[in-house]
């Protein structure tokens, strides 16, 4: 039951992330940071896409991908055509990744140590929402502060 809980959260969270992204006016306002605001709404993006393709795509679906997460908060100018295309791919790799776990793998130690000690799957997944819709809501008051 979990597992399609967690699909069902990651499917309409990460569907929010492309309404936010898209709904700038400006493109360009996809990468404003100002008043103190540390993070564009792009690098955000680009930072929820390479975790999730991390911790879930990767180690859980086995899709090779390699992270530069330093890259996630220095790129700028991204189209925002190609941030949409990058949330699309994570949501079919999130999708894919989670068909493949029971409920043995969720009680199981996630094999990569995330935090100062090990955790289930189970407890990093639900993270992963959790952290997922906290940047999601940070997107948006950026959205609402700096696309005048």
């Amino acid at each position: 039951m979990l597992i399609k809980t967690l699909k069902s959260l990651f499917y309409r969270d990460l569907n929010r992330l492309k309404t936010e992204i898209a709904s700038y006016a400006q493109e360009e306002n996809i990468w404003i940071v100002d008043h103190g605001i540390a993070n564009s709404g792009g690098n955000l993006c680009l930072h929820l896409i390479g975790n999730l393709q991390t911790y879930i795509g990767a180690e859980i679906g086995k899709t090779g991908y390699i992270r530069n997460r330093e890259a996630e908060f220095t790129l700028r100018d991204i189209p925002r055509s190609v941030l949409l295309d990058g949330i699309d791919n994570t949501i079919s790799v999130v999708d894919l990744a989670l068909d493949k776990l029971n409920q043995d793998d969720l009680a199981a130690i996630y094999p990569l140590l995330v935090f100062e000690e090990k955790t289930t799957t189970e407890y990093l997944l639900v993270h992963l929402t959790t952290h997922l819709t906290y940047h999601l809501g940070q997107i948006n008051y950026h959205r609402r502060l700096l696309d005048l």
